[in-house]
């Protein structure tokens, strides 16, 4: 297994004890996530590498960016590299289990922005390895679960943003509804103009408002990346 990182433009990533590696989903939501100027507080719920907190900290002035994981190992990792950053001060992992880290934290600490890209296969396609069915598994993180629990964290202005496949958008949606967080924004993520829709990411807040939908295109032809893509990544990706 190769040990060299993975060299984003401000930081670099060591993903080699890390079940789930980097990938266009999380690198997408850290890019996408709105971050409200007066945003002083992020969390990101199954940080794995620690990718996300890491674009969350170079895009943003928060000085609490807190992370949470559950696999030792991408724990381990996350802290490293959280400590090798530039931001180092402003980033902290936990390794906890989402709902034991809600009951703890629920009267300490509320965040303006809670961002997660959550497992979302089902048990009926496991693997061989219980490191990498714990990252990408729905099992470890229901939606119910994710959704309930952040109701706990967000502070009164939170919202809270997540990449999930198309296919299981409703149900999501409809959980959220039911624990009063709303969609403020939906993106449609294609791989190519001619491709089904894949992902969807969400932004939800607690107030009822008309949601703002629109598609992003990754690739006109085999790496023609979109205008739109690029324009979203480029501050992160060396190549780009």
């Amino acid at each position: 297994m190769s040990k060299k990182p993975f060299i984003f433009k401000q930081f670099e990533v060591q993903q080699d004890r890390c079940a789930m590696k980097i990938g266009t989903d999380g690198v997408l939501l850290g890019a996408w996530a709105d971050i409200p100027e007066n945003t002083n507080s992020i969390l990101d719920i199954g940080t794995g590498t620690g990718v996300i907190a890491l674009m969350m900290a170079q895009r943003s002035s928060a000085q609490l960016i807190d992370a949470l994981e559950i696999d030792e190992n991408a724990y381990e990792q996350a802290v490293e590299n959280f400590e090798q950053s530039d931001w180092g001060d402003r980033l902290f992992c936990y390794h906890a289990e989402f709902g034991e880290f809600v009951e703890e934290m629920q009267d300490e600490e509320k965040y303006d922005l809670i961002i997660s890209n959550p497992p979302f296969y089902n048990s009926d396609y496991k693997t061989t390895s219980e490191e990498r069915d714990i990252a990408r598994f729905q099992d470890a993180l229901p939606f119910k679960l994710l959704l309930e629990g952040s109701t706990y964290l967000l502070s009164e202005k939170g919202k809270l943003a997540v990449i999930i496949p198309k296919n299981q958008e409703e149900n999501f949606l409809d959980i959220a509804k039911n624990f009063g967080l709303f969609p403020e924004k939906i993106t449609y993520v294609k791989g190519s103009p001619t491709a089904e829709i894949k992902r969807c990411l969400i932004l939800l807040n607690i107030n009822s408002t008309k949601t703002a939908k629109d598609e992003l295109i990754i690739e006109h032809d085999r790496h023609q990346y979109t205008k739109e893509y690029k324009n979203l990544v480029s501050p992160f990706y060396l190549k780009m």
